[in-house]
């Protein structure tokens, strides 16, 4: 369970990053591609901040992923200059990938084909872990 200031320090950070990413990928010269910042937990004692990203195309998820990482330092940086005078530290960045659409996408796709457990009931036997 969150406490309120994880609640309001994730908020926050939420907010801040999505713009710093944005506007890092339109500087960056990426056209076509959005970065939304889907969710942001933060821990107990504050130290470390999980960051899960939605990118869009998702085929270039990954190189993007790989970029921000490497690029954790400077978003840091900029996002403790936004904050400075909400927060006293900044916590640890660390970047996920929010596959959560994809997973939704891919039970729609199942529900619309030709393997809809709703309408053959037989399909849930060999979908069962033994």
């Amino acid at each position: 369970m969150e406490s309120n200031r994880q609640k309001k320090i994730a908020g926050i950070l939420q907010q801040d990053l999505a713009e710093v990413l944005q506007r890092a990928a339109a500087d960056g010269g990426l056209k076509g591609v959005i970065i939304s910042v889907s969710k942001v937990s933060v821990t107990v004692d504050l130290s470390i901040a999980k960051v899960y990203l939605s990118i869009f195309p998702n085929k270039e998820a990954k190189e993007l992923l790989e970029g921000i990482r490497s690029n954790t330092p400077l978003i840091r940086h900029e996002l403790a200059q936004r904050t400075r005078h909400q927060l006293r530290r900044m916590p640890q960045l660390e970047f996920f990938i929010d596959d959560s659409l994809e997973y939704i996408d891919g039970i729609e796709r199942s529900l619309k084909g030709k393997e809809n457990p709703l309408e053959d009931p037989d399909l849930l036997g060999k979908r069962k872990k033994s």
